[in-house]
């Protein structure tokens, strides 16, 4: 219960800090009010800003998941010389700060522009392309770990009964793997949501994620505003991951 509570502690300060009447940040509050919620629900760029960051979450989980998938499967079903070295390097990123990732992926894009003369940096692709390799880590390693857990009679029966290969896997295999896929889909969603160090060096104008909008209001502001936008944060992922929970159980794969 004790590192329960140090956990979540921060996020319940967050939310408690949205109801506070003051500007300025002091404890005890001298009353309560909802008009920070208003202000963020006035503020053109945070409602663009999470617009913009649910698009790209989700065609990044979207293909991340599915590339994911082929990549655990290749690395998991077929024994071949040097697929440990691919899975570590489609896992590396979660080894990575996040920073390093950003400046690295900007300096590489750079590059490719000066090579292919072609604008990358600024450009939803180019962002999406970066989101997509946040994502695949998180499927490569859940998807994996499931697939190590399958019984493998179950589509070996299935092969017996006259099922092909391709039969036996969508009919048999990927339902049970179902549960890692949908938590796969959450996590990069997540990741791809929440991200602000690689997002920062790649947006272009006027398409800006809602991490980088909290910033850049943070730069002149100092009130609970930010705190009221991050509580919306904090109950729209909570409402996603119960829902989620509810159908496929994520202690199954988490």
């Amino acid at each position: 219960m004790l590192v329960y509570a140090i956990m979540l502690c921060p996020l319940f300060f967050v939310i408690a800090l949205s109801f506070f009447k003051d500007s300025i940040l002091f404890f005890p509050p001298s009353g309560y009010t909802l008009s920070w919620y208003q202000n963020a629900w006035e503020n053109q760029s945070f409602i663009n800003g999470f617009i913009f960051s649910l698009q790209i979450a989700l065609i990044s989980a979207l293909i991340g998941v599915s590339l994911g998938v082929m990549a655990a499967l290749g690395i998991v079903r077929f024994k071949f010389s040097g697929a440990q070295y691919i899975n570590t390097l489609l896992l590396s990123p979660l080894l990575m700060p996040g920073i390093v990732t950003g400046i690295a992926i900007y300096l590489f894009y750079l590059r490719t522009e000066n090579f292919l003369d072609q604008d990358i940096v600024g450009t939803i692709g180019g962002l999406v392309l970066a989101h997509i390799c946040l994502t695949i880590p998180w499927t490569v390693r859940l998807v994996s770990a499931s697939m190590h857990g399958l019984d493998g009679s179950i589509e070996e029966a299935a092969r017996n009964l006259g099922a092909n290969s391709r039969v036996a896997f969508f009919r048999v295999t990927l339902p049970m793997l179902r549960p890692a896929i949908v938590a796969a889909a959450l996590f990069s969603f997540i990741v791809s949501f929440e991200n602000l160090e690689v997002s920062l060096s790649l947006v272009g104008p006027g398409n800006t994620t809602l991490p980088i909008a909290i910033m850049q209001y943070l730069e002149f502001n100092l009130d609970p505003t930010i705190a009221a936008v991050s509580t919306v944060q904090i109950l729209l992922l909570g409402v996603i991951m119960l829902v989620t929970d509810r159908f496929v159980k994520l202690s199954q794969v988490v």
